[in-house]
């Protein structure tokens, strides 16, 4: 069900158990949107942002408060820990002596090279990698003015600078993020990363905003360069819950054919052909299997036209006709049933294809 794609060679980065880069899988990751300071909150909001699927974790460091709760949280979860700081180095120091596994650096914000540099010494005293994360909305003032506004070679230049001084140390274990609220500019920026440099880029169109729109942006900047061999690890930036994150960036990587997790659903925009409540019975089924997370492929098409076809290419598919349905299972049909019964016996046959799937995998591990 994958396909291959050449991917931009870069450098293997390593945050804790999990590698960025190097031709290893492209990871999910978010950010929480609670107070840091808040544990509890903060803990929980990162067991649900993992079920979902989430890699990598990363949390707001606004203050000393928070940061030294960070070693609590720590403790408390089992995905790496990214601290996010902006302005004050201090606040990084405090993090990785509390123990995160990475540190995100603005280079807009922190310009001080000798206070970049003491971040960096902690940093490879406690072997842990940095993200160099350029934002188009905090560039430094002398940037914007040279290149007349946040622009690719802006924001190329700004990652450069930083990356220059940590190179001075002889410090490799680099991340970069070029991130816009431009898609264009954030695709033209990564474009132009990779001819300078070989570390790994992590993806995102920043500040995307809200429901469709920022879906629709997030996925044309991100896909753009997935599509390219471009990124190596990705946060979707959506306004509100930090969950649906997750599931869009798995759905861009899945529509890709790089990666996905949970149902992938072909669902054909219904006709004058189908012969069933489409619409209906497509969104009975995702709120259904929403919870399912081995990666499958179910087609629910509305009439033969395409529905055989699509079967064919699923591990379940629905061709429908007539008030009812034939369900198939790798191409070959299976059953046909009302059109009342289909939500219950497609749901069935997705279920125990799972258990045969992860029944399979115990016996050859």
């Amino acid at each position: 069900m994958m396909r291959g794609m050449e991917r931009r060679p870069s450098r293997a980065v390593t945050i804790r158990d999990v590698v960025i880069g190097g031709g290893h899988p492209i990871l999910v990751q978010s950010m929480t949107n609670t107070d840091t300071r808040d544990v509890e909150a903060t803990v929980a909001q990162i067991h649900r942002l993992e079920k979902a699927g989430c890699e990598l974790i990363r949390v707001a460091v606004l203050n000393m408060d928070a940061a030294q709760c960070l070693n609590e949280i720590k403790k408390r979860i089992s995905l790496p820990l990214v601290a996010d700081i902006h302005f004050d180095h201090r606040l990084a120091l405090e993090a990785i002596r509390q123990g995160v596994s990475k540190v995100r650096l603005n280079p807009g914000n922190i310009t001080k090279p000798e206070k970049i540099k003491e971040v960096v010494r902690a940093a490879q005293d406690a072997n842990i990698p940095i993200r160099v994360g350029v934002n188009s909305g905090s560039l430094a003032k002398e940037i914007l003015i040279k290149h007349e506004g946040a622009t690719p070679e802006a924001m190329v230049e700004s990652a450069l600078n930083e990356i220059e001084i940590l190179e001075s140390l002889n410090f490799q274990d680099i991340v970069i993020s070029l991130k816009s609220t431009d898609v264009r500019v954030m695709i033209d920026s990564n474009r132009l990363m990779t001819k300078h440099v070989k570390y790994p880029l992590h993806l995102g169109v920043t500040e995307a905003g809200l429901g469709e729109a920022a879906i629709a942006k997030s996925a044309l900047g991100i896909g753009t360069l997935l599509e390219e061999g471009i990124g190596d690890t990705l946060r979707v930036s959506l306004t509100g819950d930090s969950v649906q994150e997750v599931k869009v960036a798995f759905d861009i990587l899945g529509a890709l054919g790089l990666r996905w997790r949970g149902v992938q659903f072909t669902a054909c925009p219904t006709c004058g052909r189908i012969g069933i409540n489409l619409e209906k019975i497509v969104a009975e089924a995702q709120e259904r299997l929403k919870d399912v997370e081995t990666p499958l492929k179910v087609s629910l098409i509305g009439c033969v036209v395409n529905g055989i076809g699509e079967a064919g290419h699923s591990h379940i598919g629905l061709v429908g006709q007539d008030k009812a349905g034939v369900l198939y299972k790798d191409g070959k049909p299976v059953k046909r049933v009302p059109e009342e019964e289909i939500v219950d016996e497609l749901c069935q046959m997705v279920f125990e294809y799972e258990r045969e799937l992860i029944h399979a995998k115990r016996l050859n591990t």
